[in-house]
């Protein structure tokens, strides 16, 4: 097995700027500090294929704008060379992905660094639109947690194997925050309401719920990884097909068991279907009181936690997202996350990630508090169109045209 070592030029341009010439001492010092950003995203490979290595475990593998950027440099490079087949991706230690590193970015914007928070969220959606339109196979193992962006890394590419210690969710809701990372465009089109439900209340699924709502195309018992990673890497092949196959060769049967909330469709769609926020609580209040269920008292009790504003900010993002392009939804959340972060509307994403990361006492202060209080101009403000001296994201959709 081979691990190449390569770091982006943007970083050694940094690095350059700097040291200057540097001594000896700073030389050795650059060599240090390159190794370790090249350490966030290791590369194995044999002949045929290259995996991509997330390798933060520390930090759950959580996202920043380097692994971002070596990402897209890596998927460019294998991409255009001939004499590799396809491409996998994996997390280090207990996690696939826990998301973005959004403690990172609250000290970023408590520290007025707004340039650094656009470049995390511009390199990581750039990514994300490459992997939607990749023209090689793509397998993404989901070992673990696999998260917010974890699953912006992961979905939009071919093949997602899921396993027995796999949990998913999309919890932007309870830091304040709407699910992002090309979120609106794969919730939105998952069955039924579904979309609605993992958006709204950060609820989360296990490997064989991902297998039966179409968030993952295969499901492997993780202690059958190794003879998968060891199966593909000796592969020889650009065929999709071919690809599929193998991975259906190591495939487990497994279904949902009897608590998930895949049982509960005609109830979720009854209820996440209407079209405010307000309207499915009622709902679901409603369907409590008929049959006082216990899923419907901890979905009402979760919708009470998460911030109001991100509840009817999410839905509208899931609603837009079931009639727009991977690529216009990534547009979208990009305008959408540099609203969420500025402050303008609310500070709920500061105030969230403090509750949740940083200090953890699991107590935010949501502005507004209540759902009566989140104006439709606050909500609005969400989506519009950012101020004439702020670029929108531009994605290479000329030279990757979308096929999702």
């Amino acid at each position: 097995m081979v691990r190449l070592i390569k770091v982006s030029s943007s970083s050694l341009s940094a690095i350059r700027r700097v040291l200057g010439g540097g001594t000896s001492a700073q030389c050795q010092w650059r060599r240090t500090f390159s190794s370790h950003l090249n350490d966030e995203v290791l590369v194995e490979g044999k002949s045929h294929c290259r995996t991509a290595v997330l390798h933060r475990p520390s930090v759950l593998n959580a996202l920043n704008t380097n692994m971002g950027a070596l990402l897209q440099k890596y998927y460019k490079c294998w991409e255009d060379d001939p004499d590799i087949g396809f491409v996998m991706m994996k997390g280090s230690g207990k996690a696939f992905c826990a998301g973005g590193d959004i403690v990172t970015l609250y000290r970023y914007i408590n520290k007025g660094k707004m340039d650094d928070c656009k470049e995390f969220f511009g390199t990581l959606y750039t990514f994300i639109y490459m992997l939607g339109t990749y023209l090689k196979p793509h397998v993404a193992l989901l070992n673990g947690i696999s998260m917010g962006g974890g699953g912006g890394v992961s979905i939009p590419g071919t093949f997602r194997v899921a396993t027995d210690q796999t949990v998913f969710a999309t919890p932007e809701t309870l830091i304040g925050f709407h699910p992002d990372a090309g979120a609106s465009f794969y919730l939105s089109h998952l069955p039924g309401h579904i979309g609605e439900y993992l958006a709204l209340t950060s609820k989360s699924l296990s490997g064989a719920e991902m297998l039966a709502c179409g968030l993952a195309t295969h499901y492997s018992l993780s202690a059958k990884l190794p003879q998968i990673e060891e199966h593909l890497a000796n592969l020889v092949t650009d065929d999709f097909s071919v690809v599929e196959t193998s991975l259906q060769e190591f495939a487990d049967i497994v279904s949902p068991d009897n608590m998930s909330i895949l049982h509960r469709m005609e109830t979720l769609n009854k209820c996440f279907g209407h079209d405010t926020v307000e309207e499915i609580i009622d709902s679901l209040e409603d369907e409590a009181t008929k049959t006082d269920h216990a899923w419907c008292a901890s979905t009402l009790k979760r919708l009470r936690e998460v911030s109001p504003l991100s509840l009817k900010v999410s839905l509208r993002s899931i609603r837009e997202g079931r009639y727009q392009t991977l690529d216009q939804c990534l547009a979208r959340e990009y305008r959408m996350s540099l609203q969420g972060i500025t402050g303008k509307v609310s500070n709920d994403f500061i105030e969230g990630v403090r509750a949740r990361m940083v200090d953890r006492d699991f107590s935010p202060k949501w502005d507004p508090p209540s759902l009566d209080r989140v104006s439709k101009d606050m909500v609005d403000e969400y989506f519009s169109p950012l101020s004439i001296s702020e670029p929108e994201l531009e994605l290479p959709t000329k030279q990757r045209e979308a096929f999702l």
